[in-house]
């Protein structure tokens, strides 16, 4: 018994100790499997020092017009026309023309006054270049950088690109000890790590918050290239054009937007997209991208089925642009591009950012499904000019469907009612509210170019490619809206 005891008492002791004379005691499964924890920095201090005097606060200003000024002064310009109308109220001998009343009781209005603008940025060189956002210099006729510290020096404009909102400015006659920072890789950044940002909200000067990458790859709608990193470090106006910072002090985004409604949710432009584009906007001031000369939207659940696609995947051609490399090299609409110089593309938004980011000039191979096979195309780049993305560009009576939508041969009166350009094809004059149609986001005014892939134009055709619809599958539908085109599913009632 007392043998047994003592047995015991080793095993205990031997499990308290974790080793012993029978070797390591065994772990429990959820400990040999739980990886070590990342613990916080005790203090951000020695960073915040690193990096503080190479971000600026920066002032933009400009003239602004009076608009009410102007009113005014336009309207004294027109003739009178009889006797001026006796004033309702005032003095005796009070101005009866508006203006000189307004101008008697409130003093004259100003032509023009000054607005300005206060933003961040940092320094990336000696030569005193600035990174910014756009919005914060856009306009400006005198830019002023303010170093920490609070000495200030005038910068001109070297570049801005509004469509990823960067700016590129550059201090004139810099002083020649100027701080700056390196631009680091965005790419090997992972949701979790922790990050800084510093800048200039509300106009108190030289702020640090801290925090965590919350999301990447995030498209919020403020331009074609959205490709943002969500961070939770706060973020306020005035951040704007400062740097997010990894735990080297290298500068990982360029803080640019915040979620108006929400608390902790800032938005980032990449550093590798910041890479490509700066030295662009210091040699011509601008960016050149490339372009296809397509309009393609996103491939959900309900459009890969219709397609007999296993996965939603890939950049569905909604318009493909006459005379451009995407209509010679035969590319149609209707097709799903899954790869572009080899890369796969698994969301809508990875190909205008692939397509923009290749030379005009430049050969480029893609891969594209088209009635589930897959084809190889080729094609040449060419240079993006236009300001906007290439955008989509179609009598008898009423039909209703079961869909919930009903429609009509398109004719003159129905084309002024919608505003439509076209002289033929099938309208849409009423959708149902709660219908299937209506779900599906279809609209008064719409013009149904293809169901499912055939083509109908007029009320008679569309009826016929109704009915070769199964009832255990989708209607795809093709539609002109405000001359663009794009594919939309509804649902077929069962």
């Amino acid at each position: 018994m007392k043998k047994s005891r003592l047995i015991i008492s080793l095993l205990v002791v031997w499990a308290l100790l974790g080793s012993g004379p029978l070797g390591p005691a065994p772990q429990p499964s959820w400990a040999q499997t739980q990886a070590p924890a990342v613990l916080a920095p005790d203090t951000f201090a020695n960073l915040a020092k690193q990096v503080s005097g190479a971000v600026v606060n920066i002032s933009a200003e400009k003239i602004v017009k009076n608009q009410m000024s102007e009113m005014f002064r336009e309207g004294a310009k027109r003739p009178k026309s009889g006797p001026a109308p006796e004033m309702p109220f005032g003095p005796e001998g009070a101005p009866r023309d508006f203006r000189d009343f307004f101008d008697k009781f409130f003093g004259e209005m100003p032509k023009s006054y000054k607005a300005r603008s206060l933003g961040s940025g940092f320094i990336i060189d000696a030569k005193g270049y600035v990174v910014t956002n756009n919005h914060v210099v856009e306009g400006a006729d005198k830019i002023k950088v303010i170093l920490v510290g609070g000495k200030a020096y005038q910068a001109t404009i070297k570049g801005r690109d509004p469509k990823t909102d960067l700016a590129l400015i550059q201090i004139v006659n810099p002083p020649a000890d100027l701080a700056f920072l390196k631009l680091g890789d965005s790419d090997v950044m992972q949701v979790g790590d922790w990050v800084l940002a510093v800048g200039n909200p509300f106009g108190l000067a030289h702020t640090v918050t801290q925090g965590i990458i919350s999301a990447k790859g995030r498209v919020i709608g403020a331009g074609p290239y959205d490709n943002f990193i969500q961070t939770d470090a706060s973020i306020n106006p005035g951040n704007s054009g400062g740097p997010l910072l990894n735990l080297k002090g290298e500068v990982i985004g360029i803080n640019t937007a915040i979620l108006a409604s929400g608390q902790g949710i800032g938005f980032a432009t990449p550093s590798n997209i910041a890479k490509s584009i700066i030295p662009q906007l210091e040699s011509k001031g601008k960016v050149v991208r490339g372009m296809i000369g397509v309009q393609v939207q996103n491939v959900t659940p309900e459009l890969a089925k219709s397609f007999g696609m296993s996965e939603p995947k890939g950049a569905l051609v909604a318009q493909v642009n006459p005379d451009s490399p995407a209509a010679k090299a035969g590319i149609q609409r209707g097709d799903i591009i899954i790869e572009f110089n080899g890369h796969p593309i698994h969301e809508m938004n990875e190909l205008p950012r692939m397509v923009a980011d290749t030379a005009p000039g430049s050969k480029a191979a893609l891969k594209l499904l088209r009635e589930g096979k897959e084809k190889p195309l080729n094609l040449t780049i060419v240079e993006l000019t236009d300001e906007r993305q290439a955008q989509a560009k179609e009598d008898g009576g009423a039909e209703k469907t079961p869909l919930g939508l009903e429609v009509q041969n398109l004719n003159p009166a129905l084309a002024q009612q919608f505003r439509l350009r076209d002289n033929q094809g099938v309208v849409v004059i009423q959708v149902e509210s709660g219908s299937p149609a209506a779900e599906a986001g279809i609209r008064a005014g719409d013009l149904i170019l293809e169901v499912n892939g055939v083509a109908v134009g007029a009320v008679k055709e569309y009826r016929e490619a109704i009915a070769k619809v199964k009832k255990d599958t989708v209607f795809r539908f093709l539609i002109k809206r405000q001359g663009n085109t794009l594919y939309l599913t509804v649902e077929n009632p069962k």
